[in-house]
């Protein structure tokens, strides 16, 4: 899908800049988990905008700067607060290509942010990298913004001791003396958050079998790890099929969940690559609603991606309601039960969010997640569940490897409903105070609701 350039974020006007956009990352990383050192050589193919550039910008963390070049040649560059400003020696062109290669070096730490470390995590054997929503400067220069979406290829070079896991698909693994350098390829356009990696001595084992055109699915996990997660994660295979019929076929060539030794917070999406801690593996499935969720997000999130932060509800409110019709399917309480849950669960608490805007201090909310799953569910009531599941198909067909907003949303809605549903989205998504509960108004929700078969949407 082509991307089109958007302005700054409102959110962070500091990350990103919107005069060019990257086309390709080419990364080659060395990384020493004892003394957590890290180094390495980025190429960027990118193309200029609408306007000729003088200079640019790209995000980087406080590293050690080796040398940089645009088009080969040698350029001047300043590089404080976590950008690093280069100046080509010569002007490039509107709407030219060109390429940017930048050599870095130094320890790697989380970059700072309202809600803590974000990026590199330093692990007590290992690291990864959790970057929502902008961490990805604490480990490699990048245009640090949702919309600016790119492929990737990875070359990380470790101890032989230690597996490499990343987004994307495994194209070589050499090892050489004490060394060992995985290289994988990630085709499908990435946000620069979204880049995943970690480092540890993991145990890898399948999903499920994906057979003849399915999707392979992997999880790396500690060995004293495998037998709680052989039983937490035994259900994902079901949970990626029921996904594939109601929002259509995954949208990349692979799959893949990591635990590692440590606790997380919460789970953490990547590209084609989901992260979770320790604490999210207890053999009883306690976790299996954000094994849901975070799958969801491939879909919603990473495929379809947002314009800018502003917009993060079309992430976190679609995965919140992939948790709920999972657990409709599976034999659990009904996306109805769990509407009206929710609906209880936010009418205790303060009516300050505006969902499509929220604000940068509240993105992460609570609330957001629950707002934005009873969104969907409206939207179903309204709709009905044949309409509802073709719009949701055609939205993650249209928009794959694209960037959308709240508005382009509800215009993309409106193509499957009889009546206006303005009232609705202003109510749900402009206003503050919570509407009543979504009700099917004489549409009664089945518990196996008849999702359409095939794959093509509306």
């Amino acid at each position: 899908m082509v991307q089109r350039t958007v302005g700054a974020d409102p959110y962070f006007p500091a990350n990103g800049d919107a005069r060019y956009r990257v086309h390709r990352y080419e990364l080659a990383l060395d990384y020493r988990p004892g003394p957590n050192r890290l180094s390495g050589t980025a190429r960027l193919n990118a193309i200029a905008g609408r306007a000729p550039l003088a200079e640019f910008l790209l995000n980087l963390a406080d590293f050690k700067v080796g040398r940089v070049r645009v088009d080969g040649r040698a350029s001047h560059y300043t590089h404080r607060g976590g950008r690093l400003r280069i100046r080509p020696a010569k002007p490039i062109r509107a709407g030219a290509a060109f390429t940017v290669e930048v050599h870095w070096s130094g320890n790697p730490k989380p970059v700072r942010s309202p809600w803590g470390g974000l990026g590199w995590e330093e692990l007590e054997d290992g690291a990864l990298v959790a970057s929502q929503p902008v961490g990805a400067p604490s480990w490699y220069p990048c245009n640090d913004r949702p919309a600016d979406k790119a492929s990737y290829q990875l070359s990380i070079t470790t101890p032989s001791a230690y597996s490499v896991v990343a987004g994307g698909r495994l194209l070589t693994r050499t090892t050489k003396a004490s060394t060992t350098t995985w290289v994988y390829e990630q085709s499908a356009p990435t946000s620069s958050y979204l880049v995943g990696l970690s480092i540890g001595k993991y145990q890898t084992v399948l999903l499920g079998d994906p057979g003849l055109g399915g999707v392979p699915q992997a999880g790396h996990i500690p060995a004293h790890l495998l037998t709680p997660f052989s039983r937490d994660f035994a259900r994902q295979p079901a949970m990626m099929e029921l996904f594939e019929e109601v929002f259509g076929p995954y949208p990349f060539g692979e799959y893949a969940v990591v635990v590692t030794e440590e606790e997380l917070d919460v789970p953490v999406e990547a590209q084609g690559l989901s992260l979770f801690g320790a604490n999210h593996v207890d053999g009883g499935r306690g976790s299996e609603r954000l094994v849901a969720h975070e799958l969801a997000h491939q879909w919603f999130g990473n495929s379809v991606s947002i314009a800018d932060w502003r917009h993060i509800w079309l992430n976190e409110g679609f995965a919140k309601y992939a948790e709920w019709l999972w657990s409709e399917r599976s034999g659990g309480r009904s996306a109805q039960a769990l509407a009206a849950l929710a609906h209880r669960k936010l009418a205790g608490m303060p009516q300050d969010l505006q969902l499509a805007d929220p604000g940068r201090k509240l993105m992460f909310d609570d609330r957001l997640y629950e707002r934005g799953g009873l969104v969907l569910h409206a939207v179903r009531c309204a709709l009905g569940d044949e309409a509802f599941f073709r719009m949701l198909r055609a939205w993650a067909a249209l928009h794959r490897g694209g960037a959308v907003t709240t508005e382009s949303f509800k215009r993309h809605v409106a193509r499957y409903a009889s009546d206006s549903l303005d009232d609705l989205f202003a109510a749900w998504l402009h206003e503050t105070a919570l509407p009543p509960l979504p009700s099917a108004s004489g549409v009664v929700i089945p518990a196996r609701p008849p999702y359409p078969p095939g794959a093509s949407g509306g």
